[in-house]
């Protein structure tokens, strides 16, 4: 599986990228290995303030739906367009074309609470 170090992570199984008060949000590429072949990414929170763990969308694979869960409060700024109609980029490349939203952050506090990459291998080493 691959963690790259330079991201934060949650409980949850999704990842964050930041880049000042911004954040691209995924989930991790054990999170789409457990779902297998996703099929469709339903997001429709755009431009919406929410909270932290809020759900902010739904991932559908062939075999489950599961909610994807908002690691820090914000605005949806954006929703990665690519995903529309290629979902299965959260497959191949979770970490990249697969992003799923872009968001403000509202409250810089809320990162204390996320996983750095050492901690997060832990957790999904069980």
């Amino acid at each position: 599986m691959k963690i790259p170090e330079n991201l934060l992570y949650t409980e949850d199984h999704e990842w964050v990228r930041l880049e000042n008060n911004i954040a691209y949000i995924g989930i991790t590429d054990f999170a789409q290995h457990e779902l297998g072949d996703i099929v469709y990414v339903e997001i429709e929170t755009l431009a919406e303030n929410l909270k932290q763990h809020e759900v902010f969308g739904t991932v559908e694979a062939v075999k489950t739906v599961s909610d994807l869960f908002l690691p820090l409060a914000g605005e949806i700024l954006e929703i990665n367009p690519k995903l529309e109609t290629n979902p299965e980029l959260v497959n191949t490349d979770p970490y990249g074309e697969g992003w799923m939203i872009k968001i403000k952050i509202a409250n810089l506090f809320d990162i204390e609470g996320l996983l750095r990459a050492d901690s997060y291998s832990s957790l999904i080493a069980g």
